[in-house]
């Protein structure tokens, strides 16, 4: 069975600044898998040479495909969301929206799935950060993706809403089989939640199953001494 996702030897430069150097792994079905980094690791520049945002070196194949070929297959939830807080406009007026084809969910099914089904008529200005990155994560969802990749979509969340967030993707993932590749801050909520881990210092600094592959020694390579670090081991 060909993987989900196969990147060899990626490199991306800016302007003669490289922000990933020789980075290859595999990503098999129906895992939850997690990006994690310090700033200016090259994360976000990860998920945005799968997607196809930016120009790379290397070969990046989906479902054994360039990406645009398979795009509708594909859910994104980017790192900001930017709007007008003050425009009167409902959850489902929002995705409605934003979601014209006709191949796509019912919106009580997508809004059920993240658990915001009851607030499709409140406005999107009144929404918590959870409740508004429920929302983002339900429009990624309208289509029916097969894998889903999210931009540190834990962004303006409390640390009680973090919890529920990762209980929500890990339902997507097991009762929908719907991959999940996501960057993350949070190294105990992936601790916890994920199969996998891709550890990311511009290069690569260790992937594979998350209890083995995310160690204190990996957390020194990538945070330093400064980090406030756990040994999980015995978790």
């Amino acid at each position: 069975m060909s993987p989900v996702l196969e990147v060899k030897d990626l490199t991306v430069r800016f302007a003669g600044c490289t922000a990933l150097e020789g980075v290859s792994f595999t990503i098999e079905k129906d895992a939850i898998i997690a990006v994690i980094g310090p700033n200016g690791s090259g994360k976000t520049t990860l998920l945005k040479a799968i997607l196809g945002l930016v120009p790379f070196q290397g070969e990046i194949r989906v479902f054994a495909k360039p990406v645009r070929q398979v795009l509708p297959q594909v859910g994104y939830v980017p790192q900001r969301f930017a709007f007008d807080s003050t425009f009167p406009l409902t959850v489902e007026e929002f995705i409605n929206l934003t979601c014209r084809t006709p191949e796509k969910l019912p919106l009580g099914g997508v809004l059920d799935q993240v658990g915001m089904k009851e607030f499709k008529g409140k406005l999107i200005g009144e929404l918590s950060g959870g409740q508004l990155q429920r929302v983002l994560l339900a429009h990624a969802l309208v289509h029916r993706p097969r894998i889903l990749f999210l931009d540190e979509a834990t962004s303006g969340i409390d640390i009680e809403g973090l919890g529920d967030f990762y209980s929500t993707i890990q339902r997507l993932n097991r009762e929908h089989g719907v991959t999940v590749m996501m960057v993350s801050h949070e190294i105990n909520m992936v601790y916890k939640f994920t199969d996998r881990i891709i550890c990311l210092n511009r290069d690569l600094v260790s992937h594979g199953e998350t209890r083995t592959a995310l160690t204190r020694e990996v957390l020194k390579k990538l945070y330093g001494d400064s980090a406030d670090l756990r040994d999980h081991s015995h978790d």
